[in-house]
């Protein structure tokens, strides 16, 4: 069973309905008692880094996920702006990160002045590529993803690095450490390359 967060962003409804068409069973959760139980755990979020973590502290579900992803260890894959609050803290705001994974998000134009060829936000395919013998990209041969971001999630171990893309300049697109995974893009818009990664989710 796969546990879709709901405290209020990302598109719980796509991740839902992608589930069903793959015959994996999955479920909305928004309060603690609902993670008790969980299998994998599916973090999305969009928006603004310090919104998101706001929202998830006043939601009640902090304690919950830190005890699931990181005493029990769960698999935990964080979605676009879910990705992000996994890092310590980000150059959008001020709150800190849930420090899963050590690193910090930066901006986009920090590194890479927005150009006519490269303008902010990034939106739309970009190709990745798996930094190592990831098992969330098995089986996926070529793949493209779905992006719409200005933020970028810089993972202080090179080893945390899962999938890099290349946007102006290289930056890291997928993490992992242990049982947690994050991806910068969006699985729920990527069509079939989207749907092979959700469903090698589920089988971790």
């Amino acid at each position: 069973m796969i546990h879709v967060v709901d405290y209020g962003l990302g598109n719980i409804g796509a991740f839902l309905t992608l589930y069903d068409r793959l015959g994996i069973s999955a479920k909305a959760v928004s309060d603690p008692a609902g993670l008790h139980d969980a299998e994998r755990i599916l973090l999305p979020g969009v928006g603004a880094f310090d919104h998101a973590m706001a929202l998830l502290d006043e939601s009640g579900l902090r304690m919950a996920l830190d005890e699931q992803v990181l005493e029990r260890k769960v698999p935990v894959l964080g979605v676009c702006v879910g990705m992000q609050i996994m890092s310590d803290g980000s150059d959008e705001g001020q709150r800190s990160g849930l420090g899963w994974i050590a690193g910090r998000t930066h901006a986009f134009e920090s590194r890479h002045p927005p150009t006519p060829e490269t303008p902010l936000p990034h939106m739309g395919w970009n190709d990745i590529e798996a930094t190592a013998d990831r098992s969330l990209f098995a089986g996926l041969d070529d793949p493209r993803f779905y992006f719409l971001h200005s933020y970028f999630v810089e993972p202080d171990a090179a080893e945390h690095r899962a999938a890099s893309s290349h946007y102006g300049f290289e930056f890291a697109c997928a993490i992992n450490r242990d049982n947690i995974w994050g991806v910068q893009f969006h699985p729920e818009k990527s069509h079939h390359f989207g749907a092979a990664l959700l469903k090698n989710f589920s089988e971790l």
